[in-house]
């Protein structure tokens, strides 16, 4: 069946886990829709009682449930572009993935949430093997993290040649397009990421902000890729964008908490004033 609604404005989905402490998950990515002009309309897959510090619980939803918030929306609101996030087990993911497919779903930006930046495992061990065969060969781009391309490509990552071969690796699984992200590398190389899209390999690079305050990164990062998908633009353009919206976010993240407080999404409203 295809998404033939087509909305006056462009919508993006997000299907992904709830952040309690507010800096990630749905929460980040509706609030980075709202500052790209794009309607976000959400699927919720799991609660996690989380804050700066780290996640402390994690409840699933009943697959059903997650299969009903997607309807929902694809057969009255219809979708331009959207994401997944924090999937956490196979029955969910298998849920998503006949969803895609049944609905023809558009713009699929694939960020393969598994380890969370305090260390926590944010998905079941049975699941890796979904994402990796169902999942990524329907993404039109996978935005893996250093440690999620350690997992998905089998390789250690020390290095931007590291990324890289984890880059060709996971495209080799199905993906249009890998972006391994460099955010959790050291040095000189945190900011640098791998793009691949089966023809071309390319490094991109911003500005380092220096700060601790990095919550959501991952999240926020997908979410903008998807909100520029939904707006038209071409997808290597979308990325760029995409980050330059993320290091202008790092710049004005958020002391809050005791732990790593989150990116400042709202930071055009404060460029305004």
């Amino acid at each position: 069946m295809t998404n033939s609604v087509k909305s006056q404005i462009p919508v993006a989905l997000t299907i992904a886990g709830s952040d309690s402490g507010g800096g990630a998950g749905i929460q980040a990515d509706l609030r980075t829709f709202a500052f790209h002009c794009v309607h976000g309309a959400s699927a919720l897959t799991c609660v996690t009682a989380q804050n700066t510090l780290g996640v402390t619980r994690v409840d699933a939803l009943p697959p059903d449930a997650v299969t009903a918030q997607i309807e929902a929306v694809v057969t009255d609101i219809g979708v331009q572009a959207f994401k997944t996030g924090m999937l956490l087990n196979k029955d969910i993911m298998k849920a998503v993935a006949k969803q895609i497919k049944e609905w023809d779903l558009p713009n699929f930006v694939l960020d393969p949430v598994m380890v969370s930046r305090t260390g926590s495992r944010l998905i079941d061990e049975d699941a890796i093997g979904i994402l990796r065969q169902e999942l990524i060969p329907l993404a039109r781009i996978v935005t893996p993290n250093r440690d999620e391309a350690e997992i998905l490509s089998g390789l250690e990552i020390f290095s931007v040649d590291d990324m890289e071969a984890a880059a060709y690796k996971i495209h080799r699984l199905g993906a249009k397009t890998v972006l391994v992200k460099g955010g959790g590398m050291k040095g000189e190389l945190r900011g640098i990421d791998v793009w691949f899209d089966g023809n071309h390999l390319q490094r991109l690079k911003t500005v380092r902000v220096e700060t601790t305050n990095t919550h959501g990164t991952g999240c926020t990062l997908s979410a903008a890729i998807v909100a520029n998908l939904a707006l038209g633009k071409e997808l290597f353009n979308a990325v760029k964008d995409a980050k330059r919206y993320v290091t202008t976010a790092l710049k004005y993240a958020l002391s809050i908490g005791k732990g790593q407080g989150p990116v400042g999404h709202f930071f055009p409203l404060l460029e305004r004033e």
